[in-house]
C-alpha cells in the first residue's frame, strides 16, 4: 500500500506568520560536524569489537572484563592466541541463522495479524505510521505479538514434545551465530546505503550529508522498503533481534539447568523482567510507530547492524553471565529487584500510555483525574506545510520531560542487580542504557527545539527537568 500525503488547511487569508520562517530541521542532521564524524567512525570501528570482547570474556575468562586486558598487558597472552581460541564461523550456525531470519520474514510478510480480532485492547493489523519529514504517512502491518506467540509456541512444543533440536541450541552456537549476525547486519546496512542512491522508496525523505561514513552509519533513506509491506525499520527493529531476546534467555536457562541441575532465582528474574519488556514492546507495537526510531532515525548501519548484533548480544549479557555464574539470591534481594523492576516498568508504561492517550484524543482526556494542560506548537514539514502539535505538561509529563526513560533505566538496573555484585560485566547494560538515553534526551530535544522554535522554550520553562525531578 502506497504512502499517502497529508496536508493541513491554510488559514482564511492563506497565510500565517510562521510561513515566512525557514522550514524547521526535522529528522537526521543535514550537515556533519567534526565531533559527529569522529563519533561515527569510532562506533564503526569499535562497536563490533565491544560485542566480541564481552562474548569472548565470558567464553574464555568466565565473564571477567579485566583479566584479558591484564594478561595482554603482562604478556601472558596474545591477541592471536585469543583469536585462535575463539569459535569460528560454521555452516551449521549459518543454517540455523538463515532459517531463523527467513522464518521471521515469512511470519512478518505472509501471516496477517488476527490476534487483534480476539485479544481485547490489542491494536494490530494495518496501521498508519507517523507523518514523515516530507509529509508522507506510511502504512504498516502490525503483527509482532502474533509472530512472538507463534515462535514461542513452537519453541515450547519442540522443548516438550517434538525434540527437533536442543533448547540449548542458541547458547551452544552463540559465537558462530555472532559471525552470521554480523554478516547480515553489514549486508543489510550496505544494501540500504546503495538502495538510497539507486532506487529509494521515497526520494523526498532521503538525506545526503555528503559524508560517506556518516551516511552509511546513520542512514540516508527514512523508510526503505521492498514492495508495499517489507519495511526495513519495522522488521529489523522488531523481529529477528527482539523476538530472539526471550528465546536467547530461555536457551540460557536451559543451559543452566543442564550444567547445574537447577535454575537459579536470578535467572528466573532476568527472564521474567526482560520478557515483560519484550511483550510490552509487541503489545504496543502500533504505538512504537510514533517513537524516535521510526519518526526520526534514518535506516543505516546504526539500526541495521545494531538490531542484528548489538541488541541480541549485549542486551542478553545478564543471562549469559548467569550461565557461567549461577547466582542464587536471598529472598529479600530477589524481592527488592523484582519490585524495583516492576516500579520502573510501571513508570515507563504509564508515562508512554499518558502520551499515547493524549495524542489519540487530542487532549480530550483525563490525566490523573484532571483535564491535561499543554502547549500548542506550530512546525513546518519539508513540503512547506504548516502543522500543529501539542506538548503535554500534565501527569508524568509535567514531572519531567522524559520520565519514560527514567522508568526504562530503573528496569535496566534491575536486570543487572539480579546478577549480584560479583562482576562488572552484567552492569555494562545499565552504563550503556544511561549513555544511550541521556544522549537520546539531548538529541530529541535538539530536534524539538529546531522543530518547534520558541514554543519549545515555553515547554522547557514549564517542565524544567529531563529525567530526575530536582536533579537533571
Amino acid at each position: 500500500m502506497e504512502a499517502t500525503r497529508r496536508r493541513t488547511q491554510p488559514s482564511a487569508n492563506g497565510k500565517t506568520s510562521e510561513q515566512s520562517e525557514e522550514p524547521a530541521q526535522w529528522g537526521r542532521a543535514w550537515e556533519v560536524d567534526w565531533f559527529s564524524l569522529i563519533s561515527v567512525i569510532g562506533l564503526l570501528c569499535f562497536a563490533p569489537f565491544i560485542v566480541f570482547y564481552f562474548v569472548m570474556a565470558c567464553d574464555q575468562y568466565q565473564c571477567s572484563v579485566s583479566q584479558p586486558l591484564f594478561e595482554l598487558l603482562r604478556g601472558e597472552t596474545l591477541l592471536l592466541s585469543i583469536w585462535a581460541r575463539t569459535a569460528s564461523f560454521t555452516w551449521s550456525a549459518a543454517k540455523i541463522y538463515t532459517i531463523w531470519v527467513a522464518f521471521q520474514a515469512f511470519l512478518y510478510m505472509c501471516v496477517p495479524d488476527i490476534t487483534h480480532k480476539f485479544i481485547p485492547g490489542y491494536v494490530g493489523g494495518v496501521q498508519d505510521g507517523a507523518l514523515t519529514p516530507a509529509g508522507l504517512v506510511n502504512k504498516y502491518q502490525i503483527n509482532g505479538l502474533q509472530c512472538w506467540l507463534i515462535t514461542h509456541a513452537l519453541w515450547y512444543a519442540n522443548a516438550n514434545f517434538f525434540h527437533w533440536f536442543s533448547p540449548t541450541i542458541i547458547f551452544d552456537n552463540w559465537i558462530p551465530l555472532m559471525w552470521c549476525a554480523n554478516i547480515l547486519g553489514y549486508a543489510v546496512a550496505t544494501f540500504a546505503f546503495i538502495k538510497a542512491y539507486l532506487f529509494p522508496t521515497n526520494s523526498e525523505d532521503c538525506k545526503f550529508t555528503g559524508n560517506l561514513f556518516y551516511d552509511y552509519m546513520m542512514g540516508i533513506e527514512f523508510n526503505p522498503r521492498i514492495g508495499e509491506w517489507f519495511d526495513f525499520k519495522l522488521f529489523f527493529n522488531g523481529r529477528p533481534g527482539i523476538i530472539a531476546w526471550t528465546l536467547i534467555n530461555l536457551s540460557y536457562m536451559a543451559k543452566q539447568q543442564e550444567l547445574y541441575s537447577q535454575v537459579t532465582n536470578s535467572m528466573i528474574l532476568v527472564n521474567v523482567l526482560q520478557a515483560i519488556y519484550v511483550l510490552d514492546f509487541f503489545w504496543n507495537e502500533a504505538w512504537y510507530l510514533k517513537t524516535i526510531d521510526i519518526c526520526h532515525d534514518h535506516f543505516g548501519w546504526y539500526l541495521g547492524w545494531g538490531d542484528c548484533v548489538w541488541l541480541p548480544y549485549l542486551y542478553t549479557l545478564q543471562g549469559l553471565y548467569l550461565v557461567y555464574h549461577p547466582v542464587q539470591l536471598s529472598d529479600a534481594h530477589a524481592l527488592a529487584v523484582l519490585l524495583f523492576g516492576l516500579v520502573g516498568y510501571y513508570i515507563f508504561r504509564s508515562t508512554n500510555h499518558q502520551k499515547d492517550l493524549f495524542r489519540r484524543t487530542e487532549g480530550s482526556c483525563s490525566i490523573w483525574g484532571r483535564k491535561p494542560t499543554f502547549i500548542e506548537c506550530l512546525y513546518r514539514s519539508a513540503d512547506g506545510v504548516v502543522h500543529r502539535s501539542k506538548l503535554m505538561t500534565s501527569g508524568f509529563w509535567g514531572v519531567a520531560r522524559h520520565l519514560n526513560y527514567t522508568g526504562d533505566l530503573m528496569g535496566s538496573l534491575a536486570y543487572c542487580a539480579a546478577c549480584g555484585f560479583g562482576h562488572m560485566l552484567p552492569y555494562f547494560y545499565i552504563v550503556y542504557m544511561t549513555i544511550l538515553l541521556v544522549h537520546r534526551c539531548v538529541r530529541d530535544e535538539h530536534r524539538c527545539s529546531s522543530k518547534y522554535g520558541k514554543d519549545w522554550k515555553c515547554y522547557t520553562d514549564a517542565v524544567p527537568y529531563r529525567l530526575i525531578p530536582g536533579v537533571f
